[in-house]
């Protein structure tokens, strides 16, 4: 890489608020989920991979809207937190019933979550 790529690459880590990091990855936790249900296999390590990485960013939301540095009001925390928990139980119900359909309201929330976050909601 140049070092004016290095330079860019830099400055735009220094500059992406938070809320579009979120989104971001909210974005390829739903591109993940999208591939996995446009080529579906079955049960594949695509299909687990793209589940846990998920999971993981919805573990981390969660855990963000119960600390007590959260700026959030109250409301938009616990709304947070049921879209979470809702998360969760469908992730749980893929694993234990894999069907593709499943995973439309996944992508349906991290790419509804994303727009917002981007203020293109």
């Amino acid at each position: 890489m140049s070092n004016a790529a290095q330079a860019y690459a830099r400055t735009s880590q220094t500059t992406t608020s938070p809320r579009e990091i979120e989104a971001q990855a909210l974005l390829k936790a739903a591109r993940q989920l999208q591939e996995v249900q446009a080529n579906w296999n079955g049960p594949d390590s695509a299909m687990h991979n793209a589940l846990l990485f998920n999971r993981r960013l919805w573990s981390i939301f969660m855990s963000a809207v119960e600390a007590n540095e959260n700026q959030q009001p109250m409301e938009v925390r616990q709304n947070i937190a049921n879209i979470g928990v809702f998360v969760m139980k469908q992730t749980v119900d893929m694993q234990l019933n894999p069907d593709p359909a499943k995973l439309k309201s996944l992508i349906d929330i991290n790419c509804n979550l994303a727009a917002g976050l981007a203020g293109r909601g």
